[in-house]
């Protein structure tokens, strides 16, 4: 619908047609039996939690790109993703704002939570709904960085946030430093519980047999260089790697591995019979 010149009837139509939309949204979504939580704005807590949150920082104001806005402190129950409105409930307040935005008015800048390159509103809710409903393309904020463990590529939806849980918990009970850490990768999130218990049991056999204690740090470094390392070069050489990343191709043969022979070296025996029968991947 084109803008009719008058502020009040163009925020009314502003919000009706961000309604529909948000509406049509959700019956696409069902029609394509689409998971729920792709449509949910991501919660700031869940997210920060799931990356491991580790400080913060005040950097000030700054023009921010609109799409960057994926979630919320607080509001997640009002909008979706896109922050469109999910109820007539603050249409009020909404048009009000529309109509301040439309005759030029001095707007203030919202509030956010930056993490990595998400942005997260902690006050501004509506200005950020009604700049989408603008078409905008950014808009001005004060920003608090937030630093985590882990970075948050790949977050889509909340349900990346398990995968982002479980590989926090790894790092936690396997702290790798990062060039190690980049190069251990599964597809299957709950891969990582398995094999953060791997490289504990190995550490534990490793302090057997040298009776000493060993830290974790201590552990994971020597279970990268001297098990991970060597084996998935083994591997690789042998054939037996595949579709399968590096972790998931060891964690496979790994388990196959004491399936086989009960015991825990690496020989040509092993490797042998491994390649005879390589399991599903």
């Amino acid at each position: 619908m084109a803008d009719t010149g008058f502020p009040q009837a163009d925020a009314e139509n502003d919000f009706l047609r961000i309604r529909r939309q948000q509406v049509l949204s959700r019956l696409a979504a069902w029609l394509r039996r689409e998971p729920d939580d792709i449509s949910e704005i991501l919660p700031f807590d869940e997210v920060v939690g799931a990356l491991g949150r580790t400080g913060e920082r005040r950097v000030g104001q700054k023009v921010i790109p609109l799409d960057a806005i994926v979630g919320s402190v607080d509001r997640t129950k009002d909008f979706d993703r896109w922050f469109r409105p999910r109820s007539q409930r603050t249409r009020e307040r909404w048009e009000r704002l529309a109509q301040a935005q439309r005759r030029g008015e001095s707007i203030p800048p919202i509030d956010v939570y930056k993490v990595g390159e998400l942005y997260f509103v902690r006050d501004g809710h509506h200005r950020v709904s009604v700049a989408h409903a603008l078409r905008l393309r950014s808009i001005d904020a004060l920003v608090t960085e937030i630093t985590t463990k882990l970075d948050s590529s790949g977050i889509a939806s909340r349900g990346d946030l398990i995968t982002k849980d479980l590989r926090r918990v790894f790092l936690d009970r396997v702290p790798l430093p990062g060039p190690a850490l980049c190069t251990i990768l599964v597809t299957s999130a709950w891969s990582y519980a398995v094999l953060s218990e791997t490289v504990e049991a190995w550490g534990f056999r490793l302090m057997q047999l040298e009776c000493r204690y060993l830290d974790r740090e201590t552990v994971a470094k020597r279970w990268f260089g001297e098990e991970f390392q060597p084996v998935v070069r083994m591997l690789h050489q042998a054939g037996l790697v595949g579709d399968k990343t590096d972790a998931e191709a060891y964690l496979h043969f790994a388990g196959q591995r004491y399936k086989l022979m009960r015991t825990h070296r690496w020989d040509d025996e092993v490797v042998e019979r491994l390649q005879a029968d390589p399991g599903d991947h």
